[in-house]
């Protein structure tokens, strides 16, 4: 793929965004994650591409506010792609909206498996194993060095990410429409976006039922019975009601407070 020679528009862009990714926690949350982090990398691309466009801008910003959640190395990467995609979206329309959110979703669980093997289970391990050595020997560069490798690497390779996210990711989306091939990427994207959150609801979203109905001299575990009918029903179940409220105008707080209340009421009564 042939290397996209930059603007200096471009290159400011990137460079704030660089720095913006560095907030990929802030105002962290369990009902988007790293939704605010990602919509706050993404504002100057958003600004620079929709500076005349009020309604794309308002449209992109609601794009960038779902879910969303991956290591915070492959975020920049994401990201830098995000905005070679929304900038293909403003100027050709030969990419939609929906195509954004499906491909950032699609990399979000494979990227988060790799880079978390990669940093936080093995570089951390690493630099930890070396900085705990020299401070227990009472030496302040055991925490110089635990920052230096665990730390600044990080801030470096996300420099580099967020730069090829953009320029390989616009070089990338040139071939894939010249080859034909951007329908069926687009199909495999939402497929694998939608497995993914799939995957997502079977791991996290836990229904604990401790009901137990007596009759006669036989107990019945009712969430024995749930679970051999089809394992995971009740949490499918309660998913699709919280999207059926929201979808009604229902905001995530609420709902978390509501289930916070149902849980604490149902196991007070011995339901949960």
């Amino acid at each position: 793929m042939e290397k996209k020679q930059l603007s200096q528009d471009e290159k400011k862009v990137l460079k704030s965004m660089f720095f913006r990714s560095h907030l990929v926690f802030s105002t962290f949350n369990m009902a988007k994650m790293e939704a605010n982090g990602f919509t706050c990398t993404m504002a100057p691309a958003i600004e620079s591409i929709y500076k005349d466009d009020p309604e794309g801008k308002k449209e992109a910003y609601i794009r960038h506010q779902n879910f969303f959640n991956t290591h915070a190395v492959p975020f920049s990467f994401i990201a830098g792609l995000s905005y070679a995609m929304e900038k293909e979206h403003k100027e050709k329309n030969s990419i939609d909206g929906q195509t954004i959110e499906s491909i950032k979703a699609a990399l979000m669980g494979p990227t988060a498996g790799m880079f978390d093997s990669l940093f936080f289970n093995c570089l951390r391990i690493i630099a930890a194993g070396i900085a705990i050595g020299l401070c227990s020997e009472g030496s302040i560069l055991g925490t110089l060095i635990f920052i230096l490798i665990y730390g600044v690497s990080q801030s470096v390779v996300k420099y580099f990410f967020v730069n090829w996210g953009y320029v390989f990711g616009t070089s990338f989306i040139d071939m894939v429409f010249s080859s034909g091939l951007m329908g069926a990427l687009s199909k495999s994207a939402s497929v694998l976006g939608l497995t993914m959150v799939g995957a997502m609801t079977a791991s996290m979203v836990n229904v604990p039922l401790n009901l137990t109905l007596n009759i006669g001299e036989t107990s019945l575990v009712v969430n024995d019975v749930f679970q051999s009918i089809f394992p995971g029903l009740l949490g499918v179940i309660l998913l699709f009601g919280l999207v059926t409220l929201i979808k009604k105008g229902a905001r995530p707080t609420q709902l978390i407070l509501g289930i916070l209340a149902f849980g604490m009421i149902g196991a007070f009564i011995g339901i949960f």
